[in-house]
């Protein structure tokens, strides 16, 4: 698709979304766990996932613990089929002692990006 001849009315940078938090920079922890780009995920996915709900340390519930499990699954996801430049997969998520909420995930890169992905061990 071009898109030049299409007068740009406004445009929201990936380092303004970081800088307003609507995306939660996870760069750091993605290479700790074999991944080579940049990543981020939205802030409502952090606050209302990642981020384990009070009293469930106890059950061994972490943020660096729930990121893992996320870049786990997202590995298995992308190792198997790419939808374009985007991935799917299922996430069950502890939200209370016992209560597990599943969730759709979308994991996304540019095509450069995605075919390197794909070439990973």
């Amino acid at each position: 698709m071009n898109f030049d001849d299409i007068e740009m009315i406004d445009s929201y940078s990936r380092s303004q979304a970081l800088a307003d938090g609507v995306l939660i920079d996870i760069s750091q922890e993605a290479r700790e766990n074999g991944f080579k780009m940049p990543a981020a995920i939205t802030g409502s996915l952090f606050h209302s996932y990642i981020k384990p709900p009070a009293g469930l340390e106890d059950e061994g519930q972490s943020i660096s613990g729930r990121l893992h499990g996320l870049f786990e699954m997202t590995k298995a996801a992308a190792a198997k089929k790419w939808e374009a430049n985007r991935v799917s997969f299922g996430v069950m998520f502890l939200m209370k002692a016992g209560v597990l909420e599943r969730n759709t995930m979308y994991g996304r890169c540019g095509a450069r990006r995605c075919r390197k992905f794909q070439e990973l061990p």
